[in-house]
Parts: structure tokens; sequence; C-alpha cells
């Protein structure tokens, strides 16, 4: 018997909101945090903690800045951000057709 592709989904990755913040940081290469906390319509604390959790499992890189005189972080997706975030989307297409044909 081989493993449903449900149980494939990495649990850091597919959490809602780190799915989102890794699917908009993979489109747009670097984010500022307001605007994901926008976006995802989050409390900044809220988007902390997922950035600090994404952060510890090496998927993004947080850079601290000013922007004119204005504190900015901005997010990037790492390589091995870019590898989860590659795999969680090909395990989630196995799962959708493995649905579509039952």
């Amino acid at each position: 018997m081989t493993n449903h592709p449900a149980s494939a989904l990495d649990d850091v990755v597919h959490q809602r909101v780190r799915l989102g913040i890794l699917a908009i940081t993979a489109e747009a290469r670097r984010v500022e945090f307001s605007f994901l906390r926008t976006t995802l319509d989050l409390t900044a604390g809220n988007l902390a903690q997922h950035l600090t959790v994404l952060e510890n499992a090496d998927l993004i890189c947080t850079e601290k800045g000013y922007e004119g005189k204005r504190p900015r972080t901005w997010v990037t997706l790492t390589p091995t951000g870019q590898a989860a975030l590659r795999a969680e989307i090909s395990h989630l297409k196995k799962l959708i057709r493995q649905v579509e044909r039952a």
C-alpha cells in the first residue's frame, strides 16, 4: 500500500498563513513585512510569529533596514524555501489528481 498524497504535505509549509507567505514571496522575489501583513490580513504579531517559524526552518530570510527614516523588514525565500514550496505544490497536485479520480 502506498502512502496517501496528504501524508507528504509539510506541516511547516502547508499551514495556510505560511503557505501564503511563501507563495507571495516567491512571486515578488522580495516582499516587505507590511505588504504581507495587509495582503494576508494579519496582525503584526501574528505575522512575526509565522516568519519566525519559516526563518527557523531556513525557508525565508529576513532583512531589516530603513526606507528613508522608516524601519522596514523585507522577506526573501531561501533556496531551501523555494524547493519546499515547489515540493508542496507538487504534493498538492498529486492530492488533487487522486481526489478527482475518485
